[in-house]
């Protein structure tokens, strides 16, 4: 199995899961609602999203 190792702002990453936890949503989901929003455009939280995207894909054929 690969391994993905993300460097990320752990101030950011808390916020980011607090906040997916208060929405009752995954972090990916979080961070897309936040990128679809009206909230600042972020290209870290793009950067996030895709590799939160290529973990789960790589885990789904891996699961297969």
């Amino acid at each position: 199995m690969a391994r993905v190792i993300l460097e990320i702002d752990t101030q950011l990453y808390r916020l980011l899961k607090l906040s997916a936890e208060t929405n009752h949503l995954s972090l990916e989901e979080e961070c897309c609602r936040r990128l679809a929003g009206a909230e600042r455009q972020s290209r870290y939280l793009q950067a996030l999203v895709a590799e939160l995207r290529a973990e789960d894909e790589q885990r789904r054929e891996n699961s297969r």
